[in-house]
């Protein structure tokens, strides 16, 4: 792997879409300068946020070719290259790398549950096809799979894998997996429920919704754990966050009613940066009733809203 991975806050950038359902290509560059002005370390095109899952291989490619056009070199970008197939995936991460991007992030197949040896397999097969660095996208209600530590582990010794985003609830996976890798495998905090525990204990860094909303607090924060060690001011600043964190993920966490955590996102942008447009369907925008506490969330944070 010739690339270094990024430390600090990772934007996961969106994928702005008219509302025929096609790419809104000419929204994105004033998205991702304004990520890049909030303060984002790293930005990472074509995540759950970037909606990669409404979208075919040749669209895939076509917005990661405009997001690295947008960026221009300014932060490192990592490609977000999941697929079902192995076969694509390597397509996708092969592609990726020859645009320019600087790593890849990669959740494990989805739907067809493979086993935990078959997906191994399935990151292996990635690694021997480019040079740049894998994150795997440890993400287990979206994909049914739990590698565990020592898979993860082993995957790092082989060289296979680079980082991992951790999107699980339990602050003690990036915790044990920091510890035993001695810190050298790099370990993001991938839930923003987990981004204070997780940073406490080592975390490189931080890519979630909360760093794609609000880049400029976010990046605060992570300097407070991680550059300065200031837990009071960290304390202080997760008070602020904690209800636009609770809002986004109230749906995700209930397993039924609440905001949907990509509606909250994209109403977000919206109000307070460049227009992205709604979500695809089947997801829909904010509903009404959750607006206003959005809204006042962001207030809190030092954002001007603006009534969308």
């Amino acid at each position: 792997m010739t690339k270094p991975l990024f430390r600090g806050v990772c934007a996961s950038s969106i994928t702005p879409f008219h509302s025929d359902g096609s790419v809104a290509f000419q929204q994105l560059p004033a998205h991702i300068d304004w990520l890049i002005r909030e303060g984002a370390d790293a930005l990472s095109p074509l995540g759950s946020s970037g909606e990669f899952s409404s979208l075919e291989v040749d669209d895939r490619k076509r917005v990661l070719e405009a997001a690295l056009e947008a960026n221009a070199g300014r932060v490192p970008m990592v490609a977000g290259t999941h697929h079902i197939s192995t076969k694509l995936t390597v397509e996708l991460s092969r592609h990726a790398e020859k645009a320019g991007a600087d790593a890849l992030l990669i959740v494990p197949p989805y739907y067809m549950a493979p086993t935990p040896s078959q997906v191994m397999d399935h990151y292996r097969r990635v690694a021997e096809a480019v040079s740049i660095p894998i994150i795997l996208y440890h993400n287990i209600p979206l994909t049914g799979i739990d590698l565990k530590t020592e898979h993860l582990v082993a995957l790092f010794s082989e060289g296979a894998i680079g980082g991992v985003k951790m999107s699980n609830p339990e602050p003690d996976r990036i915790c044990e997996l920091l510890q035993a890798t001695d810190g050298r495998l790099f370990v993001y905090a991938g839930i923003d429920t987990v981004a204070f525990e997780g940073l406490c204990h080592g975390a490189h860094g931080w890519i979630s919704g909360i760093p794609s909303m609000v880049p400029a607090v976010a990046k605060r924060f992570y300097e407070a754990v991680r550059v300065r060690g200031d837990l009071h001011e960290a304390r202080t600043l997760w008070k602020q966050l904690g209800p636009l964190m609770r809002l986004q993920f109230s749906a995700y966490h209930s397993k039924g009613d609440g905001a949907h955590w990509l509606g909250v996102m994209k109403a977000a942008l919206n109000m307070i940066g460049p227009p992205v447009g709604d979500p695809c369907p089947p997801i829909l925008p904010l509903e009404a009733s959750h607006r206003a506490t959005l809204a006042a969330s962001l207030r809190s944070l030092g954002y001007t809203v603006r009534e969308t």
